[in-house]
């Protein structure tokens, strides 16, 4: 669980300053569509597993990746 909570802690921050600046430039469009699709595949083993701290975490990176994928085709000029 410490992991867990670690981990969310370390991750918001990028999250929340990707939100408010708009600047996604820095980000790989690639790594972003190869970071979902692995969350994807990977999904299918986490939520085969008996619920706990690892649904949550994993769930919290899905969402934030998704969002990142999300907002890099929204602020990022083609």
């Amino acid at each position: 669980m410490v992991s867990t909570v670690l981990f969310v802690g370390s991750y918001l921050p990028m999250l929340v300053k990707a939100f408010r600046t708009r600047d996604l430039t820095s980000y790989s469009l690639g790594n972003l569509v190869l970071a979902n699709v692995g969350n994807a595949v990977h999904s299918v083993y986490v939520f085969s597993l008996p619920v706990g701290p690892i649904w949550f975490l994993h769930g919290f990176y899905v969402l934030g990746t998704l969002l990142m994928l999300v907002w890099h085709r929204l602020f990022v000029p083609r």
